[in-house]
């Protein structure tokens, strides 16, 4: 019997492909969230080639009403100084910016920051704290409270202005000073 080899496939970089309403106007908010200029531009379309973290990112001009199921997305830093030098950087280039630190997170101690597209997609940028936390811990809390993430994610909307969005919801952006 001949033994199966399985073979190992070397990931290159996640590929995201965002449905977008108009793509001059996104492709202008992800040169200021991304620093850098697109790799390919057509008609109805562009395409990042994000060197660190790696990412294939592309932007496809598609006729819609209403945010797409998509929660959020999200870039993992090593430090909160990491979450900090991000949020410094959008701000510099005129995102607007929503922070959350010490916030509990999908059962982690996280500290954020979050920007949004102009269709309403949400990016954040975290470190994790503290992982792992007991399922019994109240989920998406911040200073503003605890909120239970069943509750929290039955609703479209949050159940204040600074709870987490974590669990997809579509806060509008806020600047919140620590």
């Amino acid at each position: 019997m001949e033994t199966e080899r399985v073979k190992t496939v070397q990931a290159l970089k996640a590929h995201v492909a965002l449905n977008v309403r108009d793509v001059e106007t996104s492709t202008e908010f992800y040169k200021k969230m991304l620093g850098l200029e697109p790799s390919k531009v057509r008609k109805g379309y562009a395409k990042f080639d994000v060197a660190h973290p790696p990412l294939n990112l592309t932007l496809n001009e598609v006729p819609f009403n209403d945010r797409g199921a998509l929660s959020h997305m999200g870039i993992q830093v090593a430090s909160t100084t990491g979450v900090l030098a991000l949020r410094e950087k959008w701000g510099e280039a005129g995102l607007v910016t929503r922070d959350e630190m010490q916030t509990n997170c999908c059962y982690a101690l996280q500290d954020k920051t979050w920007v949004h597209d102009p269709d309403g997609n949400e990016w954040e940028v975290f470190v994790v704290l503290e992982d792992n936390l007991a399922e019994t811990t109240s989920c998406c809390a911040t200073d503003a409270g605890l909120v239970n993430v069943a509750d929290a994610c039955a609703t479209s909307a949050p159940p204040s202005s600074e709870a987490s969005s974590c669990c997809g919801s579509a806060a509008a952006p806020t600047t919140l000073s620590r």
